[in-house]
């Protein structure tokens, strides 16, 4: 029993001991597991501030999953380690910023995420009593896969130790294919706030060119605090088209903002090769411009001021040069209202009517405007007896049309082709010119009839008139029949108006007469609306009898003389020839016949010449025969395109045909969607470097007009241009444009600064841009990464704001939102008289 009794003794004394040591080497290694975990997730001091900022983001990414893939890159467009999803669909590096910019980022959030999961690691493991060792090694074999749970989104499985072992050695990039991928999937957990403030950060995309980038600003991101309450309308319409591109569609749709391959020649593209490391040069530049992107300073590489002129609010440098308007000797044709630039282009800004508000919407704006915007009663005071324009209350209103119809201008419109129905507006009769239009009410009905009408005036004593028309949505530009052509090529025009138009024809041997000559397509009607035509006096009785004479020299046919009961007055309407049957047998060579070296499409800065052209008769030539009617002269290529070789290097016709289908691509993927333009807002645009016109012809649908502007450096496709039905004109960028400021809603330019300032400073053409915009209107930019990030940093100090930027090889494409922002700085001095 003893012997029992104490050998029970020592079996719970055994046991005992036994226990206690299972406790204490249990609790050892337990806390030596924890340790081992708790080591993995070591990060640097600075990455706890971080940690609020990814927990927020887990569920700012929740929420934007439907936004998430509007830029949906494939593998032919961007690669996996660069693409970032968050609430704009937008990789970090479409944001602005490179690998090398944010990796440390995207591994201290990666690290702290590191830290929670290794924690419930720890607790998972002590409640299991370990954690066999398949089950550790399923953990290893799937440390390069992270999974976001959809019902919780937190990451399941994850290898903290080769990542604790990349952010000790600092190799956390380019590990190969099983570490990009984690630095993917972290990029898309990145944060919203990193991601605008690399977006007001200096874009940093125009040094390898390497991959596509692209940076979508939203306005939150940009506002400038003064201007909140200005722009509501604009926030609207930015959040309503955020949206780019399907992403079924992002491959295409990439190609078609800036197309590559078979279009190609359209925008032409390089490619470099940088290797995959940045160098520290450019990472320390990069950074100093981050740094100095977050100031205020940044916005102050270009400091403007106003331009303090006579003219004020509606200065126009070419036309308001009174230093040497004043010294000219004489202005008995007109030259004191010709183009006469400053030797230097100006560089400030123009002021602001007191009262400015954004322009009335077409149609309402060709009946009523505000007057703030365009504060000018005179007109209204000498010509509202005609019912030009009147005041009324806080508008402007224009209730009938001009002196020729003071009963509105549609029945004055429809009177001309009752009287010569071959006229047939919108159908043969497309592209007019209207001399001397006043308020341009002909032209603003003229739409009505599917009918683009090119009006001009003098800026003169009859104030603001085109000023007045532009504010309204009808095209208009400031000329004068002077001593020099008219910028437009020979032979364009299918009809010529003029309804008390002021000009003396009949004059120095018909030389202005013989101008509409030079412009008027061969088969194209003059329509004379004046009072030589109806009336009876004593002086109209003589400018008639002069004009009868040289019409009749000039072979015009005076097809009829027809009076309207309704606004009491009468219409002379004349066709020029279509053959030069009549100049041969003309007893007299009076106006005389153009030497042949004369080039009828010579038209800028070029004096006028008392001389008529001959018609050609060739088949394939143009002006031999009439164009397509409308709308099919639109996509129809010219007759007389031949074996032209074309802009970019096909066959002309060719070339024109893929010119129009590369821009009704780019209009209808990406400039209608996805630029946050309201395009209901808008009426009047210009292309500043139009070549086809293809731009203007893929707006076609919308109710806007576009002004196409050749440049005279380029290749001279503006007989083109209207023999396709649109308008334009002949300019030099490096002055300034023969247009009111506030004139454009929409300024477009495709590889137009990148060749200018050649030849001037972009600054001024800067300053020109923001002189013809309206506030809140848009300047849509294609050209070179390196014009691109200068017209970008030129913007930023205007206040403008930064609506997107895409970028691919050496191209970009830039949309920027003027501001009402103007400087506060002394004005600078010009055109005082």
């Amino acid at each position: 029993m003893a012997t029992g009794k104490y050998s029970r003794v020592d079996g719970r004394k055994s046991s005992s001991y036994c226990s206690l040591a299972t406790i204490v080497v249990f609790v050892i290694f337990c806390l030596v597991g924890i340790w081992m975990f708790m080591s993995s997730s070591i990060v640097p001091v600075k990455n706890s501030e971080f940690l609020s900022v990814e927990t927020g983001n887990e569920v700012k990414q929740t929420l934007s999953r439907s936004d998430s893939k509007q830029f949906d890159d494939t593998s032919g467009d961007l690669s996996g380690a660069e693409t970032r999803e968050d609430g704009s669909g937008l990789s970090s590096k479409e944001l602005g910023i490179t690998n090398e910019d944010n990796s440390l980022d995207n591994l201290v959030v990666e690290s702290n995420n590191e830290e929670k999961e290794s924690q419930d690691s720890a607790e998972k493991n002590q409640e299991e009593n370990h954690a066999n060792e398949s089950s550790d090694e399923k953990t290893e074999s799937e440390s390069g896969q992270k999974m976001v749970d959809e019902d919780d989104g937190k990451d399941r499985e994850t290898n903290s130790r080769d990542r604790e072992s990349n952010i000790e050695t600092g190799e956390a990039e380019n590990e190969g294919g099983e570490m990009k991928n984690k630095l993917h999937t972290e990029s898309e957990e990145s944060s919203d706030e990193n991601g605008s403030e690399s977006a007001e950060s200096g874009k940093n995309y125009g040094v390898d060119g390497t991959a596509d980038k692209l940076k979508h600003v939203g306005k939150e991101a940009n506002l400038t605090e003064e201007k909140n309450g200005k722009n509501q309308d604009e926030h609207l319409e930015l959040s309503a088209d955020h949206n780019i591109v399907e992403s079924k569609e992002n491959n295409q749709a990439s190609n078609e903002i800036l197309p590559a391959g078979a279009q190609s020649e359209i925008l032409t593209e390089t490619t470099t090769q940088n290797g995959a490391w940045s160098t520290q040069a450019v990472e320390s530049q990069n950074e100093k411009k981050s740094q100095q992107s977050s100031t205020s300073s940044r916005n102050n590489d270009h400091h403007w001021k106003l331009c303090k002129s006579t003219a004020g609010p509606d200065y126009i440098p070419c036309l308001d040069n009174w230093q040497v308007i004043r010294k000219l000797p004489s202005t008995m044709h007109y030259e004191h209202r010709e183009r006469h630039c400053p030797d230097e282009a100006p560089t400030c800004l123009v002021p602001l009517p007191e009262g400015y508000k954004r322009s009335v919407k077409w149609p309402k704006s060709r009946d009523k405007i505000w007057y703030y915007n365009v504060p000018h009663t005179k007109l209204a005071e000498v010509k509202g007896h005609q019912n030009w324009v009147k005041v009324t209350g806080e508008y402007l209103t224009f209730p009938g049309g001009g002196t020729q119809f003071v009963n509105g201008a549609l029945h004055y419109i429809d009177f001309i082709q009752e009287s010569v129905p071959e006229i047939a507006w919108g159908k043969r009769t497309r592209v007019v010119l209207d001399v001397g239009c006043g308020v341009a009410s002909f032209g603003g009905y003229l739409f009505e009839r599917n009918v683009l009408a090119m009006s001009f005036a003098p800026k003169d004593e009859h104030e603001a008139q085109v000023q007045f028309a532009l504010e309204r949505g009808i095209p208009a530009i400031l000329n004068v029949m002077g001593t020099k052509r008219l910028p437009f090529p020979g032979s364009v025009f299918d009809l010529v108006h003029c309804a008390r138009c002021r000009v003396p024809w009949h004059v120095e041997g018909g030389k202005l007469l013989l101008e509409l000559n030079r412009v008027l397509r061969p088969g194209g009607y003059f329509v004379w609306s004046a009072t030589p035509v109806y009336r009876k006096g004593p002086e109209d009785v003589g400018i008639w009898q002069e004009m009868s004479r040289l019409t009749k020299s000039m072979c015009w046919e005076l097809v009829v003389v027809k009076k309207d009961k309704l606004n009491n007055v009468g219409a002379a309407i004349y066709r020029k020839p279509t053959s030069n049957d009549c100049y041969n047998k003309r007893s007299r060579n009076a106006p005389p016949l153009c030497e042949e070296s004369d080039d009828p499409n010579a038209a800028w800065d070029v004096p006028l010449q008392a001389c008529m052209h001959k018609v050609p008769v060739d088949s394939t030539k143009r002006g031999s025969l009439w164009p397509a009617q409308w709308p099919e002269r639109l996509e129809k290529p010219p007759y007389w395109l031949n074996s032209q070789v074309g802009v970019y290097g096909k066959a002309a016709q060719s070339d024109l045909t893929a010119d129009y289908s590369h821009w009704k691509k780019v209009v209808s993927q990406s400039y209608l969607s996805g630029m946050g333009i309201d395009w209901s807002s808008v009426r009047n645009v210009i292309d500043m470097k139009a070549v086809y016109g293809g731009f203007a012809a893929a707006l076609k649908d919308l109710k806007v007009w576009v002004m196409n502007v050749v440049p005279i450096d380029s290749p001279d496709t503006l007989p083109i241009i209207y023999e396709r039905g649109l308008f334009g004109m002949y300019h030099d960028w490096c002055e300034s444009f023969n247009t009111y400021p506030r004139t454009y809603d929409v300024v477009h330019a495709d590889h137009l600064f990148s060749s200018i300032k050649k030849r001037c400073k972009l600054v001024a053409v800067i300053a020109e841009v923001d002189r013809i915009l309206r506030p809140e209107g848009k300047l849509i930019l294609r050209d070179n990464l390196e014009t691109i990030s200068e017209v970008e940093s030129m913007a930023k100090s205007l206040q403008w704001e930064i609506r997107m930027i895409y970028s691919k090889d050496n191209e970009g494409l830039l949309c920027v939102h003027k501001t009402f922002w103007r400087p506060t700085e002394e004005p600078i001095k010009f055109a005082i008289v």
